[in-house]
């Protein structure tokens, strides 16, 4: 996906804003799988909980431990994907690129994370596919990703971004429709956000603090509502991944610390791969440069 470098917004009064009626979603009552990980805290609903977070590197843990080991044969990789290491006691200060600057006074729109470590950020967007072998994937090799939800794709099976949350991923607001948000007014854009909150709140059980601009695109419009609606970031990319390339977003078409992927739930039909021929290759590409992946929420 093309990111799209926004033009300069207008910031629209919000005062005015009458309250949008929430979107009605019934909530199914979909046991998730009794898998033998960490369920998210009860914090906030997305931080796993307890010592063992996804993406921490566990105190004499063997990165070349027998099961981790038999977890990357099994699923083909190259190599036992790498540890991240403890995530900063201090979260960094984001920025926003100059060329997606919006103006002041506005949450972060941020393409990496400030960092030394040679860490990435798997993020994966919309919801379209919902395969239960990536599921099974993510148990067993432990990654750490985050999921950026459009209802409109999400809605047919939210169970399984049940199943997901439970293995400690954080579901994150990718608006409702999954427009263009630079082509809609204010009122328009806080019913894309906002609703699709509430209808976070109400599936997945949380309400989430990180907005994706579907496309990348965005003016101080968007950044103010997603604010408004509970957001405190927004992040962007620098990476995509498909189930066979990376398309890298820097000259040397290698990772830099702290940059963010993006892929999508995709399957065949819109790559001519799966979403576990996405993640083999993510993780065979970050281990290879010697990188591992990190959990985002631990740094933003």
């Amino acid at each position: 996906m093309r990111l799209i470098r926004p033009g300069s917004g207008t910031r629209r009064g919000r005062a005015a804003r009458r309250l949008l009626t929430v979107l009605l979603v019934l909530a199914g009552a979909v046991s998730c799988a009794n898998w033998d990980v960490l369920k998210p805290g009860s914090d906030d609903g997305q931080a796993p909980a307890g010592k063992a977070r996804m993406g921490e590197a566990r105190v004499g843990e063997a990165q070349g431990s027998e099961a981790r080991a038999a977890a990357a044969r099994k699923w083909g990789l190259d190599r036992v994907p790498l540890v991240a290491p403890p995530p900063p006691k201090d979260k960094p200060r984001l920025t926003t690129p100059e060329w997606a600057d919006q103006g002041a006074g506005l949450i972060p729109a941020f393409t990496h994370v400030p960092t030394s470590e040679k860490i990435a950020f798997l993020t994966i967007d919309d919801g379209a596919a919902k395969d239960p072998r990536f599921l099974e994937m993510v148990r067993e090799l432990k990654v750490p990703l985050s999921a950026f939800l459009t209802h409109e794709s999400a809605a047919e099976d939210y169970g399984y971004f049940r199943d997901l949350h439970a293995l400690g991923v954080s579901i994150h607001n990718h608006t409702v429709h999954h427009p263009q948000m630079t082509t809609l007014d204010a009122d328009e854009q806080y019913s894309e956000i906002c609703v699709q909150q509430s209808i976070l709140q109400e599936e997945i059980g949380v309400r989430p603090d990180l907005f994706r601009p579907p496309y990348g695109d965005f003016d101080a419009d968007t950044l103010a509502v997603a604010e408004e609606c509970g957001a405190r970031a927004a992040p962007l990319w620098h990476e995509e991944a498909f189930a066979d390339r990376i398309d890298y977003g820097h000259d040397d078409q290698r990772f830099h610390p702290g940059d963010i992927i993006l892929t999508h739930f995709n399957g065949p039909s819109a790559w001519g791969g799966t979403m576990t021929d996405m993640l083999r290759l993510v993780l065979n590409e970050v281990t290879e440069q010697g990188y591992a992946l990190a959990r985002l929420e631990d740094y933003v």
